[in-house]
């Protein structure tokens, strides 16, 4: 009993309410900083204040500034992620969603500093890329509000109405969200960490270190969720074996190794593979919502 009370009120220090809220407030302050500071780089080096032996279009353009803010709004979305696992396999899901939009919107942002208005628009890589992303954002706008609108709370509840197993189930989760913290701030570290040793020791892979910003940290990320899925997987069949919702666990690992595929690809196969996660997800709640309401209302007239 001890044991579980010393994790319960650990974990409250870490993943409750308030820690969310103030976790919050701290983020949007240092968005705002890291936007002015970001702001200032760009003034100093177009000035000629200082020198940088590799051309980064994060500094070329003030536009550019909102990719640094962005990325911490996407450090308090996996907060987030990890905050609503254990309270909703959806919502969970829905906040890897939300985190690939962000990272395609953060991109745009980078992006809009290399555009050259030109009647050979079509035929410009970053012109094309930007196109792709801008249309992307707005698809995947869109099939999240479906997403959302279909989206029916996963607690433990719909594997069993036996309040043992109901908490079983619950602290499982809270283990696996407590075990996530630490990996995702060395993960974190470690990421942004190498990136920085390549920016400030220039070398040959100097060039893709730059190209490839965007993919710093979030394809390790995607990763280990995977690895979280299949755990969610494999431990909801201690729970249930109705097909219906085993077929919707195996849908969202589909649907997130799809999202880790698409870091591997650039240009329109990159938006592909996004747009494809987030659909086959889409369909995978609408069908089993579907599935869900038939099979209990089977139940009834039996």
């Amino acid at each position: 009993m001890s044991k579980s009370i010393t994790f319960n009120t650990v974990y409250e220090y870490i993943l409750s309410e308030r820690v969310k809220d103030r976790f919050e407030r701290f983020i949007l302050f240092i968005a705002i900083i890291s936007f002015l500071v970001h702001l200032g780089c760009i003034f100093l080096y177009q000035y000629g204040y200082f020198n940088w032996s590799y051309e980064s279009t994060l500094l070329s353009n003030p536009i550019s500034a909102i990719y640094t803010p962005f990325s911490f709004i996407l450090i308090y979305e996996i907060y987030l992620l990890v905050y609503y696992l254990p309270r909703s396999i959806t919502t969970y899901i829905t906040k890897q969603y939300e985190i690939i939009t962000l990272i395609i919107i953060r991109r745009l942002f980078k992006d809009l500093a290399n555009l050259e208005l030109t009647s050979d628009w079509f035929n410009l890589k970053y012109d094309l890329q930007f196109t792709y992303d801008i249309l992307s954002s707005l698809i995947l706008f869109f099939l999240i509000s479906l997403f959302f609108k279909n989206e029916k709370t996963v607690r433990a509840q719909q594997f069993s109405n036996d309040p043992a197993i109901v908490k079983r189930f619950i602290f499982l989760k809270r283990i696996i969200a407590f075990i996530l913290v630490p990996m995702i701030i060395i993960l974190g570290g470690y990421s942004f960490f190498s990136w920085f040793i390549e920016m400030v020791q220039p070398s040959p892979s100097i060039v893709d270190s730059f190209s490839n910003i965007n993919h710093v940290f979030f394809d390790e990320f995607f990763t280990v969720l995977i690895i979280v899925d299949v755990i969610l997987l494999l431990v909801s069949f201690f729970f249930t074996d109705q097909f219906h919702k085993v077929i919707r666990n195996s849908g969202f690992v589909i649907s997130t190794i799809l999202i880790r595929l698409s870091f591997s690809v650039e240009g329109l196969l990159n938006n592909i593979l996004i747009l494809t996660a987030v659909i086959f997800g889409w369909l995978i709640l609408v069908i089993y919502n579907r599935y869900d309401y038939w099979d209990k209302n089977q139940d009834l007239v039996k």
